[in-house]
């Protein structure tokens, strides 16, 4: 009996140990997002004597490039060490998707995509380009992408995670993860309940579809980005 309980402790341990072995990953990409405020408000708004929100279009184009540079890096290692220990986000995936999770993947993507018309009274993408002018909103537009690569890490690792300690698959146990982080970050970085709020809501909605698609990362990757971006 003692042999018995002293067994079950270790794989007790040993599954939490693997996931949280897994979830560092996550952690990582959300640290990388948190970064970002490093950047902006602990180097160049010292340099620039302005708050980030008066910056110049070419000093925002300058703090959008270093953002995404950084971004690119720690996503670029955070992949790579993820491969090296098992865990490879773009390997093969034959996994068919069947009309019922396609019905959901559009009802979700279109959920997106009226609450951000309604949020921003109209087409975020023509609004953005109207108060930015071209040259800025595509290097906005690429921030963004970066963006969502890292949101994708956190929901993809914390999914892995929450699996292995939990074991029920069907959980968008990685949507959960990235409201709690990424939602909160959000609340916190713009100041603003609210933009807390619908951050954590889409994270949840980002994570569900990450499942919908049998977890394919390239189609979630162009999914989410429809669904944050647009």
């Amino acid at each position: 009996m003692t042999n018995t309980i002293t067994a079950a402790k270790e794989r007790q341990n040993g599954r939490f140990a693997n996931g949280l072995g897994v979830l560092k990953y996550g952690l990582a990409a959300f640290g990388a997002l948190a970064g970002e405020a490093v950047i902006a408000y602990g180097i160049e708004q010292n340099i620039y004597g302005v708050s980030i929100e008066n910056f110049s279009t070419p000093q925002m184009i300058l703090h959008w490039m270093l953002t995404c540079l950084m971004w690119g890096l720690c996503g670029f290692f955070i992949c790579r060490s993820a491969k090296k220990h098992g865990y490879d986000l773009f390997a093969k995936n034959d996994a068919v998707i069947k009309p019922w999770q396609w019905c959901c993947i559009v009802l979700g993507v279109a959920a997106c995509l009226v609450s951000s018309w309604i949020d921003w009274q109209g087409s975020k993408v023509l609004k953005e380009f109207a108060a930015n002018g071209a040259v800025r909103f595509v290097f906005q537009y690429i921030y963004y992408m970066f963006e969502v690569s890292l949101v994708m890490l956190i929901i993809v690792f914390g999914q892995k995670a929450c699996d292995k300690w939990f074991g029920n698959e069907n959980i968008p146990y990685g949507g959960i993860i990235a409201a709690l982080t990424w939602g909160l970050g959000h609340w916190a970085s713009k100041g603003s309940l609210a933009a807390g709020i619908f951050s954590a809501v889409c994270g949840l909605a980002l994570g569900s579809v990450y499942l919908l698609t049998n977890r394919k990362a390239k189609l979630s990757y162009a999914l989410l980005c429809m669904m944050f971006i647009l």
